[in-house]
């Protein structure tokens, strides 16, 4: 496959090198799955319980069939649940019966409901975002969706906010030898100063991180322009979609769509 974006990044990629089915499917048959996978989590009916376990079980047959793991893929996903820490309050705030009381605050069956549909369907939907960039190589994905017809600005965007992250980690790293070269520690007495001046440290390093930052991005801007650059992404002829590999991706959205047909007619 010929792929029109080339870079090279000394981050570390989450994408898994393989040659499963999974990771040989089109790119933009396992962006237009993964979408539809994420959306049937999140439309999931929040008392559907039985409805949870069969998605695990989905999306784990898909990791097992990448060749990740599913417990890996699923622990990996646990990165979402402090996000969803946010919606705590649900318990607490939501009408309904009261089946407890936490530190003198009666506890709602609904809130206590939604707020576990909450946890689940972040940690089901995260899962499937992995497989997508676990099994999807980056510049592939960002032909894809020019191939889906995602506006070029947004595309240009995630482009670039990923290829830049190095230019921001080394100037981070910069800042850091500079003030690790001008420190001083003396054994006689406890190095760094109280809290408040590492506090006020740490604030001049994060702002002068930022001028720096801003400073480069007009540089490489610059230097972008004088090698004419346009504004557009240039793109090659992408490869034609088989019909093959659109029956592959419409096993996994059947799959999807009979376990939220269940929890409609059956678990609601």
């Amino acid at each position: 496959m010929t792929r029109p974006y080339t870079m090279s990044f000394s981050l570390e990629e989450r994408y898994q090198a393989g040659d499963s089915p999974l990771h040989r499917l089109d790119p933009r048959v396992k962006v237009v799955v993964a979408l539809l996978l994420i959306v049937g989590v999140v439309a999931t009916p929040e008392r559907a319980w039985p409805a949870y376990p069969l998605l695990w079980t989905l999306l784990g047959s898909l990791a097992a069939l990448a060749g990740l793991g599913p417990f890996r893929v699923a622990k990996l996903a646990t990165v979402a649940l402090p996000f969803a820490l946010a919606a705590a309050a649900l318990p607490f705030t939501l009408p309904g019966n009261t089946i407890g009381v936490i530190l003198g605050l009666p506890v709602s069956d609904a809130g206590l409901a939604r707020f576990l549909a909450v946890m689940l369907k972040s940690w089901l939907a995260v899962q499937a975002a992995l497989l997508l960039a676990m099994t999807t190589p980056f510049p592939d994905l960002l032909w894809a969706l020019t191939s889906l017809r995602v506006p070029a600005a947004l595309v240009a965007i995630v482009s670039f906010m990923y290829r830049y992250l190095d230019t921001l980690r080394d100037e981070a790293e910069r800042l850091i030898r500079a003030r690790t070269a001008r420190s001083a520690a003396i054994p006689a007495r406890k190095s760094g100063g109280r809290i408040a001046w590492r506090a006020r440290v740490a604030g001049g390093m994060v702002g002068n991180l930022f001028l720096r930052s801003y400073e480069r991005s007009e540089r490489v801007y610059a230097a972008m322009l004088a090698r004419g650059y346009d504004g557009r992404m240039r793109l090659l002829t992408p490869p034609p979609l088989t019909r093959r590999a659109v029956l592959l991706g419409a096993l996994p959205v059947i799959g999807l769509i009979v376990i939220e047909g269940l929890a409609l007619l059956l678990w609601r």
